[in-house]
C-alpha cells in the first residue's frame, strides 16, 4: 500500500512540473479518485473480506482433502479389523491426514487381491495362498504384516449324516473350496497328510456362498471353509467338523498386504494403521464378551454363537521374520509344482527390508522378534 501512494505521489508531482490545463487538471482529478478508492478497499472492513474469502477458499481445499479414500477389506466382522470399523478409531486418526475410511466387503481372499490390483482396494487380509497366485499373476504386491494362523478358524466339513470318518474317507470324492485360498491349501495338506495326492479327490472351485449352496444341497462331499459358515453349518445340523486346520495342519500365517504404489505414497497411513489394528488385537483378544456383544448386531449372530467362533481366533500380530519369508516360498513352490501358478514365484518380491519394517511396525509386534 505505501508503494502504492509512493507512485500516485510521483504522479502527482510530474503532472504538478507542467503547465496545468483543463485535461490535466481531469487526469490529476482521476488520479485522486483511483488513490481514494485503493485507500477505501484496504479498510479492516475490506480485509475482514479478504480473510472470510480465503477462509473458505481454505475450507474448500480443506474438504477436497478428505475426498482421499483408504479402502480396508471388510472381515466378515469376526477379526480385530471389524474392532476398527465397529469403534470407527481409525476414521478418527486418518481425520488429520485427509482421509475417508471405506470398508469393501469381498467373498474370499482371490476377489480381494484382484480387487487390489485394479484399485478397487488398498488393504487386504488374507491366508498365505492368495498372495501368491496374486505374485504369479504379475501384482506388485506388498506384504505388510502378518498375523496368525488361527488355524481352528478353518474347518473341513461334511454333511451331517455322511459316513465320512476321516479324510482317507473322501478319496475319489468331491471337495469344495475357494480356489487359491486357505480352503484350497489344507486341503493339499489333509490329503498329503493321509499318503494321498489332490488327484486322488474331485476338487470343486467354489466362492464361499456357492459352495454354501452346493454343500447344503448334497452336491458336494466335503467343504473346507472358515467362520462364519462353520458354526453356521453345524448349528443348523447341515454340516459336521471331521477336522480343522489346528493341530498342526496350519502351517501357515495370514497377511495384511497391499500394493507397492500404495505402500510408497502413503507409509504414515499404513504405520498408523497397523498402531491401531494391533490395539484392536490386544482389545479383542483380553475382551471376549465385549467383542461378541460389539458385533451382535452387524453380524446378525447372537454373542454366544460369537464367542464360539472368536475362540478359534489368536488375535495377535507377529513380526515378518527369515522364517515367515521361507515359509511363504515353500508355499509358493509347492502351488507351481501341482501346475496351479503359471511361474516359479519369488516371494521375496512383495517382502520389504528389516529397516522399512522397523519404520511402519508397531513396537510391540517388534519386540517379539
Amino acid at each position: 500500500m505505501s508503494q502504492l501512494i509512493k507512485d500516485f505521489a510521483n504522479i502527482s508531482q510530474a503532472w504538478t512540473s507542467k503547465r496545468t490545463t483543463r485535461r490535466h487538471a481531469l487526469f490529476a482529478f482521476g488520479c485522486s479518485l483511483v488513490l481514494s478508492t485503493t485507500l477505501f478497499s484496504c479498510s479492516p472492513s475490506q480485509n475482514n473480506n479478504q480473510q472470510q474469502a480465503s477462509s473458505s477458499a481454505s475450507n474448500v481445499a480443506n474438504t477436497n482433502a478428505t475426498n482421499k479414500v483408504v479402502r480396508i477389506v471388510r472381515s466378515k466382522q469376526l477379526t480385530a479389523l471389524a474392532v476398527l470399523e465397529q469403534k470407527r478409531i481409525l476414521e478418527e486418526r486418518l481425520k488429520p491426514l485427509g482421509y475417508k475410511v471405506e470398508w469393501p466387503e469381498f467373498a474370499a481372499g482371490p476377489q480381494q487381491l484382484e480387487a487390489l490390483n485394479t484399485g478397487a482396494l488398498d488393504i487386504a487380509s488374507t491366508a498365505e495362498s492368495p498372495p501368491i497366485f496374486s505374485q504369479a499373476a504379475g501384482t506388485p504386491l506388498v506384504y505388510l504384516a502378518a498375523n496368525s494362523s488361527d488355524g481352528k478358524a478353518v474347518s473341513l466339513l461334511v454333511p451331517a449324516n455322511s459316513n465320512v470318518k476321516s479324510v482317507k474317507d473322501l478319496k475319489g470324492k468331491k471337495i469344495a473350496s475357494q480356489k487359491a485360498s486357505i480352503g484350497h491349501y489344507l486341503i493339499v495338506r489333509a490329503v498329503e497328510r493321509e499318503g494321498l495326492k489332490l488327484s486322488d479327490i474331485q476338487p470343486v472351485y467354489l466362492p464361499p456362498p456357492d459352495a454354501n449352496v452346493a454343500f447344503s444341497q448334497g452336491k458336494v462331499d466335503a467343504w473346507f471353509i472358515w467362520e462364519p459358515f462353520v458354526t453356521r453349518n453345524v448349528q443348523q445340523k447341515v454340516g459336521r467338523v471331521l477336522t480343522d486346520g489346528g493341530n498342526g495342519l496350519r502351517d501357515t500365517n495370514n497377511y495384511v498386504s497391499t500394493t507397492r504404489k500404495f505402500y510408497q505414497e502413503n507409509p504414515e497411513l499404513i504405520k498408523i494403521f497397523l498402531e491401531e489394528l494391533q490395539k484392536a488385537q490386544n482389545w479383542a483378544k483380553n475382551n471376549p464378551k465385549e467383542l461378541a456383544n460389539l458385533l451382535a448386531q452387524t453380524t446378525q449372530l447372537d454373542p454366544p454363537t460369537l464367542e464360539i467362533m472368536h475362540s478359534k481366533y489368536d488375535f495377535t500380530l507377529i513380526p515378518i521374520t527369515e522364517q515367515i519369508i521361507n515359509k511363504q516360498q515353500e508355499v509358493a513352490d509347492k502351488w507351481y509344482r501341482l501346475g496351479l501358478i503359471p511361474r516359479k514365484v519369488n516371494v521375496r518380491d512383495g517382502f520389504l527390508t528389516p529397516e522399512q519394517y522397523a519404520e511402519i511396525t508397531p513396537q510391540e509386534v517388534l519386540a517379539k522378534k
